[in-house]
């Protein structure tokens, strides 16, 4: 067995890297760390992701499933003006649903795609 201390980062193919960091930093909020010719770093609280140009095509989900995705957490609040935003800026969401019982993850999500039909999740989690 391994004893890691975390998460580093992931990655999330994109097509397009200007179109990526538009989407993920201007439109979504999360912050713009640094970018080569080939990915753009950002960050959420003290998490990393990389928007990573792909090579081949990207379309992890037929149509509007949603089991391939990234999941970050919201505060309730955030959360209904999240779905508001989306609405606003004309975004698709694929799912609004809301779990409880013996779910590993309980609580508000909503899933909606990026511009490369990568699925993004915003969590409320009921477990404060």
């Amino acid at each position: 067995m391994i004893n890691m201390k975390g998460l580093t980062h992931f990655t999330i193919p994109v097509s397009d890297l200007k179109r990526a960091k538009e989407f993920y930093v201007d439109t979504l909020g999360f912050k713009f760390e640094r970018e080569n010719p080939h990915m753009v770093f950002v960050s959420c609280q003290d998490d990393f992701f990389v928007l990573t140009l792909s090579e081949t095509p990207i379309n992890p989900n037929q149509g509007d499933k949603h089991d391939i995705h990234t999941a970050f957490y919201v505060d309730a609040d955030e959360y209904d003006r999240a779905i508001a935003f989306l609405k606003e800026k004309n975004i698709h969401i694929i799912m609004d649903e809301e779990r409880h019982g013996d779910a590993t993850f309980t609580g508000r999500s909503v899933y909606f795609h990026d511009p490369d039909r990568n699925v993004l999740e915003f969590h409320d989690s009921d477990k404060g």
